[in-house]
């Protein structure tokens, strides 16, 4: 299915885009890290690095459902930087984001994932 494809092209620039912003803008990123998970810059680096290699996994034919779940379950685990980011009011490039941005982006974070689940199921052959 061609709308599947495209949102995968599309997700992956998005995966890889903001991989590469884990590294450009590491001390921002770092910021949202919550307080109790140790070496902050490293875990940005590293999740620098798996967004980078889903966005390549997404490009590829193989293993497509398993990658959905397995990118979906990612986006859950970093959830809490986000939830952290709201609830402490961090900084964003040195701007406080309004509220109501800042806790809006947690439901987008859902969408993203069903988005994704959807664009990594099987294509269905037809006759």
């Amino acid at each position: 299915m061609r709308a599947r494809r495209a949102s995968r092209v599309a997700l992956a620039v998005f995966f890889t885009l903001a991989g590469i912003a884990h590294f450009a803008f590491d001390a921002q990123f770092a910021a949202i890290v919550p307080p109790l998970l140790p070496l902050p810059l490293i875990i940005v680096w590293l999740t620098g690095f798996i967004e980078l290699g889903f966005a390549a996994a997404l490009l590829q034919r193989l293993f497509l459902p398993a990658i959905g779940k397995w990118l979906s379950l990612y986006l859950l685990a970093v959830l809490p930087a986000n939830i952290y980011m709201a609830w402490a009011d961090v900084p964003v490039f040195g701007v406080h984001a309004p509220a109501w941005m800042l806790w809006g982006r947690l439901p987008l974070q859902l969408l993203l994932i069903a988005w994704i689940l959807w664009a990594t199921q099987p294509v269905e052959k037809t006759r």
